[in-house]
């Protein structure tokens, strides 16, 4: 009998070491995309029934705490910055030389006419402070089988959103989808990760495409340009003096 349980414990080892929570699948997978540090350019394309607009921008980020994104063209709008430091945001408008604190009420508004508001450029790091994480089925996206997780928001947590579904790859642990869903259970847009590339020696999605399901012609689709991680980044560039600084 020993011997059996012996080599049921063998046979068995790996799958156990292999074993996982939700929360352990979705870390790997934002930390695949996010690194504690990261330099990045990324061209950003807003589509909607009226016209197409598009963007490049570079951005500096430190773990889940600092960020900032410099627009670098077109013309008209380059040098125009967004600084973020922990829940807190500005925008630097260079035109009329001014900076904007983002106020609680404006939050959910459009950043930068796109897709995404100026509360998913904040919070959206914080998926294991703000939500439970539950692993509730499988699904095959692309050809490639992924984790389906649910995440429900913790009670009293800063959050508009009633649910998220995250697919994860399983074959290599990047993030393949998120569904949004209102507090009534709607689907309000869904974010699709695409077009593999490696970057230095971390591979991730280059694509990003957020899908707005409310007005369905209208998407933002974010393309990683270049992008170095974990790199060194002088704290002085998450200052008011870096964004009020003229380029």
């Amino acid at each position: 009998m020993q011997k059996f349980t012996m080599i049921l414990l063998i046979i068995c080892f790996p799958l156990i070491l292999k074993a996982q929570t939700a929360e352990e699948i979705i870390k790997k997978a934002e930390d695949s995309i996010k690194g504690d540090s990261a330099f990045g350019e990324i061209e950003m394309t807003v589509e909607t029934a009226d016209f197409t607009r598009q963007l490049v921008m570079e951005s500096w980020w430190v773990g889940n705490e600092k960020a900032l994104i410099v627009i670098k063209s077109p013309r008209r709008e380059a040098g125009n910055k967004t600084l973020k430091i922990k829940n807190e945001m500005w925008n630097y408008l260079k035109n009329t030389e001014t900076t904007i604190k983002i106020p609680p009420s404006m939050m959910l508004q459009s950043w930068n006419g796109s897709d995404f508001t100026n509360d998913d450029l904040v919070r959206e790091s914080n998926l294991n402070d703000d939500y439970t994480q539950k692993i509730v089925g499988e699904k095959e996206i692309d050809g490639v089988l992924c984790w389906k997780i649910e995440l429900l928001p913790r009670p009293n947590a800063p959050v508009v959103w009633g649910k998220l579904d995250y697919f994860v790859r399983k074959v290599d642990y990047l993030p393949s989808r998120v569904d949004y869903y209102s507090e009534k259970g709607e689907l309000m847009r869904y974010m699709v990760f695409s077009d593999i590339k490696t970057f230095g020696n971390r591979k991730m999605p280059a694509v990003w495409k957020m899908f707005n399901n409310v007005k369905k012609s209208n998407s933002t689709t974010f393309k990683v340009l270049d992008m170095k991680f974990d790199i060194k980044i002088n704290n002085k560039i998450f200052s008011f003096q870096e964004l009020e600084r003229g380029n």
